[in-house]
């Protein structure tokens, strides 16, 4: 027995061979990447052939995938099969954001914790004197993932609506409206923002409000007061148990104190995100 276990560590000259990482097992690799974040998967696939073939491996993937990954996948990838996808292939096509539902609405996962994301355009949403071009007009911008923003010059109700139907993964979502007081653009090269329009947000707060079909409600309240910056204002967070039941939720923003007008203000977008991932401005 000492014999065959010299033999196997030493070479003819009985000099000992230092292990390298390409001689691991296969499938000792992949269980080792697999409690590893998505990243981190993808760096050491580049340390060799080993670690790259092991990386490959459909269970590691499944592991980071929601549960109803497949759901997901149907509403998200619509040219795609799931059964003809690769589960690396759908994770990494998952996180890359996903236009749905005319250009309006977006879907991806986080890249690091495979939290659920979902950005909803202004076009999707449900504003108030949208149409009437004294008060509202759609602005074409690079700030924007969508490239068009809802600008308001003045008015005296504000109510911006929205929903959602989704079988959202198991955890804690927060809800975010992307607004910003004051309208960018670009002069010879460099952002500006004009901020004449600004007026009516220190006299009354803005209500952020969100419901959802099994009972859960939320309402915060802020002013508005960061001219020239894009700031996600937080309407609340809920809570989803079970992956396989469609919830609606409800989102909405007024300030309806019709005692005084309001304007310079750009809507861009709602962001639904898992409350692991975070969001930046």
């Amino acid at each position: 027995m000492g014999g065959s276990f010299s033999s196997c560590v030493c070479d003819g000259d009985a000099t000992p061979l230092r292990p390298r990482l390409g001689d691991l097992p296969e499938s000792c690799v992949a269980l080792m990447l697999m409690y590893l974040d998505p990243p981190d998967i993808c760096n050491l696939a580049r340390l060799n052939r080993a670690f790259r073939d092991a990386s490959l491996a459909d269970f590691i993937w499944e592991s980071k995938l929601p549960l109803n990954y497949k759901f997901i996948v149907e509403k998200a990838l619509k040219d795609a099969c799931v059964e003809e996808l690769g589960k690396r292939d759908t994770y990494a096509r998952l996180c890359r954001p996903n236009l749905v539902e005319n250009g309006t609405k977006e879907i991806w996962l986080d890249k690091r914790t495979g939290g659920l994301c979902l950005a909803i355009s202004s076009k999707a949403l449900r504003i108030t004197g949208i149409d009437d071009r004294r008060y509202w007009s759609r602005i074409s911008t690079e700030e924007s993932r969508f490239h068009t923003v809802a600008y308001l010059q003045q008015i005296w109700w504000l109510e911006v609506e929205g929903e959602v139907d989704f079988q959202f993964p198991p955890g804690t979502y927060s809800v975010f409206f992307r607004l910003q007081l004051g309208r960018s653009s670009k002069r010879l090269g460099r952002r500006v923002c004009k901020t004449d329009h600004i007026h009516g947000w220190d006299i009354k707060p803005v209500k952020f409000q969100l419901t959802t079909s099994d009972g859960q409600h939320a309402v915060s309240k802020t002013h508005l007061d960061n001219h020239g910056h894009w700031v996600l204002y937080h309407a609340g967070n809920f809570v989803s148990k079970n992956p396989n039941d469609l919830m609606k939720v409800k989102f909405s923003l007024a300030q309806i104190d019709c005692t005084h007008t309001k304007g310079g203000l750009c809507v861009d977008s709602v962001f639904i995100c898992n409350s692991d991932v975070k969001q930046e401005v």
